[in-house]
């Protein structure tokens, strides 16, 4: 059974792992050198303790301990009790749903692992937007990608923001940094996938023409918000698709055609 300490001095070194959570620049360096992410609500904290992730420590108000009891009475690791103001005086902002985690990361799997028993890869150049990353990942659970690559300069997907927006999606897909950029996309294909590039240029065949569905092993590839695939990554891969548009409409949100794609290269659509 964990301890229950009501700690009432902000500066109390017990609750290091929560300090200047708004403070985007410390954490993306902080976080992944210490080991740590931070789970943000009572579903998301569950959602990590169930996907194997080892508590640090909670940090609760007061009306979450009894509604978080059954995971503090399991585990072993200090739950801070603390006001909502003291809250907002570690973390930097207002914990709205009153309840964080410090939990410990794993270690990742190489890309040469995931792509052993995967069919339907999603590969992220450059996509540094946190919200746009969770977004992704919370799609790409829901519709059946097997694995997610991320380029060296990809944001962390354990990053709160995108673990928020995922919904703890991002505990659900398994992923890995490939260690170079384009270079690595050459392991992919010899892997036997088919990179798809996904672009709004009208060179791009339409998902529905390139059929990707019917492909036996498809690597997604999905480039920054704004920018998309640089050129590079262009070259590289074995074909463009593009997601069809209407009135006027260029392109769309990476997260939202993100979800578009995916369901067009899921295996279980219909094969006609």
């Amino acid at each position: 059974m964990a301890d229950l300490i009501t700690v009432d001095d902000p500066d109390d070194p017990r609750l290091g792992d929560y300090t200047g959570l708004t403070d985007v620049e410390l954490r993306r360096k902080r976080e992944p050198a210490e080991g740590l992410f931070i789970a943000e609500g009572e579903k998301v904290i569950r959602r990590a303790k169930d996907a194997g992730y080892e508590m640090r420590s909670m940090l609760l108000s007061a009306k979450w301990v009894d509604v978080m009891r059954d995971v503090i009475d399991e585990l072993p690791a200090p739950v801070y009790a603390v006001s909502p103001e003291l809250a907002e005086q570690v973390t930097g902002y207002h914990v709205h749903r009153g309840a964080l985690a410090s939990m410990q990361r794993k270690p990742l799997p190489t890309a040469a692992e995931l792509l052993q028993t995967a069919r339907r890869v999603v590969v992220m150049e450059s996509v540094n937007d946190h919200t746009n990353i969770g977004a992704i990942f919370r799609s790409a659970a829901a519709l059946g990608m097997d694995a997610v690559l991320l380029s060296p300069d990809c944001a962390d997907p354990l990053y709160r923001r995108s673990v928020k927006v995922s919904m703890g999606a991002v505990f659900s897909v398994p992923y890995a940094r490939l260690d170079s950029w384009p270079k690595a996309l050459e392991s992919v294909r010899d892997a036997g996938f088919t990179l798809l590039a996904l672009t709004p240029d009208e060179k791009a065949k339409s998902l529905d023409e390139a059929a990707p569905h019917r492909m036996d092993r498809v690597a997604l590839m999905l480039g920054a918000e704004g920018d998309g695939l640089s050129t590079r990554a262009l070259v590289a891969a074995d074909e463009w698709v593009r997601i069809p548009m209407s009135h006027g409409v260029d392109s769309l949100n990476v997260g939202a055609a993100a979800a578009v794609a995916f369901y067009a290269v899921a295996t279980g659509r219909p094969q006609a």
